[in-house]
Protein backbone atom coordinates (compact mmCIF):
# COMPACT_ATOMS: atom_id res chain seq x y z
CA UNK A 1 0.00 0.00 0.00
CA UNK A 2 1.73 3.64 -0.96
CA UNK A 3 0.11 6.67 1.20
CA UNK A 4 1.58 9.88 -0.17
CA UNK A 5 1.02 13.32 0.04
CA UNK A 6 1.67 15.52 -2.77
CA UNK A 7 2.67 19.19 -2.48
CA UNK A 8 3.89 22.07 -5.33
CA UNK A 9 6.75 24.18 -4.01
CA UNK A 10 7.10 27.71 -3.57
CA UNK A 11 10.79 27.56 -3.15
CA UNK A 12 13.54 25.07 -2.85
CA UNK A 13 15.50 26.53 1.14
CA UNK A 14 18.16 23.89 0.01
CA UNK A 15 21.14 23.57 -2.32
CA UNK A 16 20.35 20.54 -4.11
CA UNK A 17 24.04 20.00 -5.57
CA UNK A 18 24.29 18.86 -1.57
CA UNK A 19 21.46 16.53 -1.70
CA UNK A 20 21.27 12.29 -2.88
CA UNK A 21 19.36 12.38 -6.32
CA UNK A 22 18.10 9.42 -8.31
CA UNK A 23 17.51 10.06 -12.31
CA UNK A 24 14.24 8.86 -13.00
CA UNK A 25 13.03 7.52 -16.53
CA UNK A 26 9.63 6.58 -16.66
CA UNK A 27 6.71 5.50 -18.74
CA UNK A 28 3.27 4.22 -19.02
CA UNK A 29 1.81 1.40 -21.02
CA UNK A 30 -1.62 1.73 -19.67
CA UNK A 31 -3.20 4.36 -17.03
CA UNK A 32 -6.62 2.74 -15.99
CA UNK A 33 -5.35 0.59 -14.47
CA UNK A 34 -1.61 2.33 -14.11
CA UNK A 35 0.92 -0.13 -15.39
CA UNK A 36 4.31 1.85 -15.47
CA UNK A 37 8.09 0.94 -16.06
CA UNK A 38 10.73 2.93 -14.62
CA UNK A 39 14.32 3.63 -14.59
CA UNK A 40 15.65 4.57 -11.54
CA UNK A 41 19.82 5.03 -12.28
CA UNK A 42 20.71 1.54 -13.22
CA UNK A 43 17.36 -0.08 -11.92
CA UNK A 44 14.13 -1.37 -13.83
CA UNK A 45 10.78 -2.16 -12.80
CA UNK A 46 7.80 -2.54 -13.85
CA UNK A 47 4.59 -0.98 -11.36
CA UNK A 48 0.95 -1.74 -10.96
CA UNK A 49 -0.90 1.32 -9.08
CA UNK A 50 -4.49 0.77 -8.38
CA UNK A 51 -6.86 4.01 -8.34
CA UNK A 52 -6.84 6.12 -5.30
CA UNK A 53 -4.95 9.79 -4.06
CA UNK A 54 -3.76 9.28 -1.42
CA UNK A 55 -3.90 5.75 -0.69
CA UNK A 56 -3.44 2.71 -3.53
CA UNK A 57 -1.95 -0.60 -3.87
CA UNK A 58 1.22 -0.57 -5.63
CA UNK A 59 3.20 -3.10 -6.68
CA UNK A 60 7.05 -3.47 -8.39
CA UNK A 61 8.66 -6.20 -10.13
CA UNK A 62 12.51 -5.98 -11.38
CA UNK A 63 12.99 -5.86 -14.88
CA UNK A 64 16.19 -6.17 -17.01
CA UNK A 65 17.66 -3.13 -19.10
CA UNK A 66 16.72 -5.47 -21.96
CA UNK A 67 13.17 -5.74 -20.91
CA UNK A 68 12.51 -2.17 -20.22
CA UNK A 69 14.20 -1.12 -23.35
CA UNK A 70 11.53 -3.46 -25.43
CA UNK A 71 8.69 -2.42 -23.26
CA UNK A 72 9.29 1.44 -23.70
CA UNK A 73 8.96 1.03 -27.35
CA UNK A 74 5.18 -0.11 -26.38
CA UNK A 75 4.39 2.81 -24.07
CA UNK A 76 1.59 5.77 -24.82
CA UNK A 77 2.45 8.96 -23.99
CA UNK A 78 5.01 11.31 -22.68
CA UNK A 79 7.97 9.98 -21.62
CA UNK A 80 8.76 11.14 -17.94
CA UNK A 81 12.04 12.19 -17.09
CA UNK A 82 13.04 13.53 -13.29
CA UNK A 83 15.76 13.99 -10.61
CA UNK A 84 14.26 12.99 -7.33
CA UNK A 85 16.09 14.12 -4.47
CA UNK A 86 16.28 13.35 -1.43
CA UNK A 87 15.57 15.17 1.87
CA UNK A 88 15.26 13.58 5.37
CA UNK A 89 12.78 14.85 7.20
CA UNK A 90 11.72 13.98 11.54
CA UNK A 91 9.68 10.55 12.55
CA UNK A 92 12.02 8.55 9.33
CA UNK A 93 9.75 10.59 6.81
CA UNK A 94 11.94 11.65 3.67
CA UNK A 95 10.88 14.09 1.35
CA UNK A 96 10.89 13.09 -2.19
CA UNK A 97 11.30 16.27 -4.62
CA UNK A 98 10.87 15.75 -8.08
CA UNK A 99 12.56 18.65 -10.54
CA UNK A 100 11.38 17.51 -13.82
CA UNK A 101 13.15 17.34 -17.49
CA UNK A 102 12.24 17.41 -20.81
CA UNK A 103 8.63 18.34 -21.65
CA UNK A 104 7.85 19.28 -17.98
CA UNK A 105 10.89 21.25 -17.50
CA UNK A 106 9.64 23.63 -14.76
CA UNK A 107 7.24 21.63 -12.83
CA UNK A 108 8.42 20.52 -9.06
CA UNK A 109 6.24 18.50 -7.06
CA UNK A 110 7.57 17.40 -3.06
CA UNK A 111 5.89 13.93 -2.10
CA UNK A 112 6.09 12.34 1.39
CA UNK A 113 5.24 9.04 1.85
CA UNK A 114 3.73 7.50 4.97
CA UNK A 115 3.20 4.14 6.84
CA UNK A 116 -0.27 5.12 7.70
CA UNK A 117 -3.46 7.03 6.81
CA UNK A 118 -3.72 8.60 10.31
CA UNK A 119 0.44 9.45 9.76
CA UNK A 120 -0.32 11.56 6.70
CA UNK A 121 -3.43 13.27 7.60
CA UNK A 122 -1.62 14.74 10.84
CA UNK A 123 1.38 15.65 8.58
CA UNK A 124 2.18 19.59 8.86
CA UNK A 125 4.09 20.08 5.82
CA UNK A 126 7.54 22.51 5.84
CA UNK A 127 6.70 26.22 5.07
CA UNK A 128 8.57 26.12 1.97
CA UNK A 129 5.63 23.60 0.13
CA UNK A 130 2.67 25.18 -1.61
CA UNK A 131 -0.06 23.67 -2.77
CA UNK A 132 -1.39 20.58 -1.43
CA UNK A 133 -2.62 18.88 -4.65
CA UNK A 134 -2.73 15.18 -3.22
CA UNK A 135 -6.56 15.20 -3.77
CA UNK A 136 -5.93 16.51 -7.86
CA UNK A 137 -5.07 13.22 -9.98
CA UNK A 138 -3.55 15.97 -12.49
CA UNK A 139 -0.17 16.37 -10.33
CA UNK A 140 -0.40 11.72 -11.08
CA UNK A 141 2.31 11.42 -13.22
CA UNK A 142 0.29 8.95 -15.36
CA UNK A 143 -1.87 12.06 -15.71
CA UNK A 144 1.64 14.09 -16.97
CA UNK A 145 2.06 10.96 -19.36
CA UNK A 146 -1.33 11.96 -21.78
CA UNK A 147 -0.98 15.25 -20.98
CA UNK A 148 -1.02 16.88 -25.01
CA UNK A 149 0.73 20.26 -25.73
Amino acid sequence: MEIERKFTVRQIPYDLALLPFHQIEQAYLCTQPVIRIRRQDDSYYLTYKSEGLMEREEYNLPLTEQSYAHLKTKADGNLITKKRYLIPLPENLTIELDIFEGRFSGLVIAEVEFESREQAECFIPPDWFDEDVTGSGKYHNSYLSQATF
